[in-house]
């Protein structure tokens, strides 16, 4: 994967902090396994490389404002039209056409646009996005989803194709329980907390010294979690006799189940929902989710080497495949570290790359 930066204007991520002499640390995460190219897509000479590059690849990912890709004569029609071949995926806020593609988006945007931001936090709370930028990795994975598609059409057409995926709607297509419920009865979805729109007991529960999410949805793990704490006479109360009735008695439901978690402590509650089956888990701290035992027996997490900083720790990918294992490569490379390489790939002579380089200032 290369990655084509301005050298004037790189990746802001690089600006990032925190720093490790002088380096940006989320930098060298979200960039690993790339090759980075250093380019000036407003000169001739920077376009003039683009477009070799792009004759020979199998597929493009941009995420600038819809047209400002086609303004620089680098867009889909025109980099298909050389390479019939090229799946050119577009990410952007909120589509390549639509009243709102010219605006600019960001994740916080995309959140509350798309609904995200009204569900999310306490009932009566302010309004609270997702702890994550939950529709810039949800974007991502429809992108690269979408890409990994297209080349299999490729495979059996020989031919490319062009991929549009928004912020925008990555945020909606979550909204799989809310739209359910709003398009068979007009219901608006509001805030739950830590409960489930549709299902209960299945929400975080107080305990005397934290909380502990519990989900008993199944008759098995129902009965489970009334003989995990000793609330067997739940089950012959009518409110509680069926899913849909708990449901709606949700409140006193959760009401009797923190009588009981109250007075104990969250691990041993969690060991007694465990022995009787019922999922349960304590509420991680991200301190404890880098250390977690589990993951690292799992080998979840890994180090990628940096040229300046050496091993740098990196999550793991939850894909994990027998027979083509995710690549554990470099870290996120120095601006245009591989610009040279790159081109000469592709045909430029050395003292061409020298020309190029000295248009740009390099």
């Amino acid at each position: 994967m290369i990655k084509v930066e301005n050298p004037a204007a790189p990746d802001p991520t690089r600006a990032t902090g925190p720093f490790l002499d002088g380096h940006s640390s989320p930098f060298a995460r979200l960039n690993r396994n790339k090759e980075s190219v250093a380019l000036d897509l407003k000169t001739d000479a920077g376009r003039a490389a683009f477009l070799r590059l792009a004759d020979g690849a199998d597929a493009l990912v941009e995420n600038l404002r819809p047209g400002a890709m086609t303004r620089l004569g680098l867009g889909p029609y025109a980099l298909q039209r050389r390479n019939p071949q090229l799946v050119y995926a577009s990410a952007s806020g909120f589509g390549q056409d639509g009243p709102l593609a010219a605006l600019p988006g960001l994740d916080i945007m995309a959140q509350a646009r798309s609904g995200l931001m009204s569900i999310t936090g306490s009932p009566d709370g302010d309004p609270a996005k997702v702890g994550v930028p939950i529709c810039d990795l949800v974007a991502g994975l429809y992108t690269a989803l979408a890409v990994t598609a297209a080349l299999r059409a490729h495979d059996r057409d020989g031919r490319g194709q062009s991929v549009d995926v928004s912020l925008l709607e990555s945020g909606v297509s979550l909204a799989v329980w809310e739209a359910g419920r709003y398009f068979a009865t007009g219901e608006v979805g509001r805030p739950l907390g830590t409960a489930h729109q549709a299902q209960a007991p299945y929400q975080a529960v107080r305990c005397a010294d934290g909380f502990v999410t519990l989900g008993a949805i199944t008759p098995r793990t129902w009965d489970g979690l009334c003989a995990a704490l000793g609330l067997g006479d739940l089950p012959a109360d009518p409110r509680y006799a069926g899913p849909s009735t708990r449901h709606a008695h949700r409140a006193e439901l959760v009401a009797a189940i923190e009588a009981v978690t109250r007075g104990r402590a969250a691990a041993d509650v969690v060991a007694a929902l465990e022995e009787h089956g019922v999922p349960c888990a304590p509420i991680n701290d991200f301190g404890q989710v880098f250390t977690d035992p589990h993951l690292t027996e799992r080998g979840y997490f890994w180090d990628a080497d940096h040229p300046d900083l050496g091993p740098v720790r990196q999550l793991g990918s939850p894909m994990r495949l027998s027979g083509t294992p995710v690549r554990r490569g470099g870290a996120g490379p120095l601006l245009g570290a591989d610009t040279r390489t790159v081109l000469g790939e592709v045909g430029y002579t050395p003292s061409e790359i020298d020309a190029l380089l000295a248009t740009m200032g390099s």
